[in-house]
């Protein structure tokens, strides 16, 4: 039988204390991308203007973005909005903590003159719990590029 020493008892003390952490390392909170995953919606004049939906497939993020048309039928009437014709899958989407970066074709925006277009370049940083501000980054340098969209997250 081994003698209980204070060396080994030091040693046996620091391998439980490993054996512990490595125990928490496994139950750690959700990885950081949960916070993105859901439908984020941002609106302009109080009507739908960009929807964006985040899923995490096996810590992969993904999802695609909708686009809405505001228009009026003549100057005078109420402003309307509609969905553009289909959502747009996000590409290349990378998250650092605080601000997801994604592309999103630009091809079949307003076919045929954007055909060859390149992708269009956003990013959404988060601003607080379950809000965020859309920007797109390819506007950015316009006149009319704001200071990008309020945009709120709710789940599926």
């Amino acid at each position: 039988m081994k003698k209980f020493t204070m060396k080994t008892g030091f040693a046996a003390l620091a391998v439980a204390a490993l054996l512990c952490g490595a125990g928490l390392a496994q139950t750690s909170p959700a990885p950081a991308s949960s916070v993105l995953t859901g439908v984020w919606r941002g609106q302009m004049d109080n009507l739908p203007a960009v929807t964006l939906t985040i899923t995490d497939e096996g810590g992969k993020l993904s999802g695609a973005i909708l686009f809405f048309l505001h228009v009026r039928a003549t100057v005078n009437d109420p402003w309307t909005s509609r969905p553009a014709t289909a959502a747009e899958p996000i590409l290349n989407p990378v998250f650092d903590g605080k601000t997801l970066r994604f592309m999103v074709s630009h091809k079949r925006a307003h076919p045929p003159r954007t055909l060859n277009d390149p992708p269009s370049h956003f990013h959404l940083t988060l601003t607080g719990s379950n809000q965020a501000r859309l920007v797109n980054e390819t506007e950015a340098g316009s006149a009319d590029a704001g200071p990008g969209l309020p945009m709120v997250r709710s789940d599926y």
